[in-house]
């Protein structure tokens, strides 16, 4: 019988590779992918990273897993959307979506990828930075603010979609971004007010539908508004997968 042991064994002998390649050919783009936790009220937007790692894995890219090493700004129980007292630790929540196969965030040079992504969801606003709690007087973890610059210094794209462009508004000065739309729409985009933050902090916020994308020619950064919008998943699917295509584009 094909026992529980013998998946288990399998599945531990599998995880000596540091990160989750998408392919095992010769890609034409590394990408590194940074994540925040694992669930939308307290780390990434887990419907988000899966489109963007099969975005990635469609186009022939070759994928590392990345997160910071620091404990969550707090636990929330997804089923009441209440803090729970728990701690818990972005890297090890993060590798529930990378099935193991990630590594800190401290340890990415950006000079052996070709592009960077990330998802959205809480953690960007509360892991990743601290703009849930502060707003437009955010401050941004330093690693992340080091492979934004990093990446956008040496003409690399980048791709951000959800809640995550507040990061390249906040780092990249005057860059050009979208979080949807800057009015609710009758509940369509309920966290419309973030588009007037995006401003605030010096950048240009463009209004865009789920299924579009802005791309800041200047910048080299792709947003998507993605679960900014109330809307149905294969919805944020699409939007996420012209993302992809966009920044694989740019790469080449």
């Amino acid at each position: 019988m094909f026992s529980f042991r013998v998946i288990r064994t399998r599945c531990l002998h599998n995880l000596g590779s540091r990160f989750f390649h998408t392919t095992n050919y010769a890609a034409s783009s590394k990408v590194a992918v940074v994540l925040s936790g694992s669930g939308v009220y307290d780390g990434s937007e887990i419907h988000e990273a899966s489109a963007i790692l099969v975005n990635l894995s469609r186009g022939g890219a070759d994928v590392s897993i990345y997160a910071p090493d620091v404990e969550q700004m707090h636990v929330i129980d997804h089923t009441k959307g209440e803090p729970m007292e728990q701690t818990r630790n972005v890297l090890v929540e993060s590798a529930r979506i990378a099935r193991g196969k990630i590594a800190a965030l401290s340890t990415l040079n950006s000079s052996n990828y070709d592009a960077v992504v990330f998802p959205g969801g809480f953690g960007a606003a509360k892991n990743l930075s601290s703009f849930a709690v502060d707003g437009v007087n955010c401050k941004v973890n330093s690693d992340v603010e080091r492979v934004l610059k990093e990446f956008h210094q040496a003409k690399k794209p980048i791709g951000l979609c959800c809640i995550s462009p507040v990061l390249a508004a906040k780092v990249i000065p005057g860059c050009e971004v979208t979080v949807g739309q800057d009015k609710e729409e009758g509940g369509k985009y309920p966290y419309s007010g973030t588009a007037g933050a995006i401003q605030e902090m010096g950048a240009k916020h463009i209004n865009k539908t789920v299924a579009e994308t802005h791309v800041d020619e200047a910048n080299l950064i792709v947003t998507t508004p993605a679960f900014m919008c109330e809307t149905r998943l294969h919805e944020i699917f699409d939007g996420i997968g012209k993302m992809i295509n966009q920044v694989l584009a740019m790469t080449k």
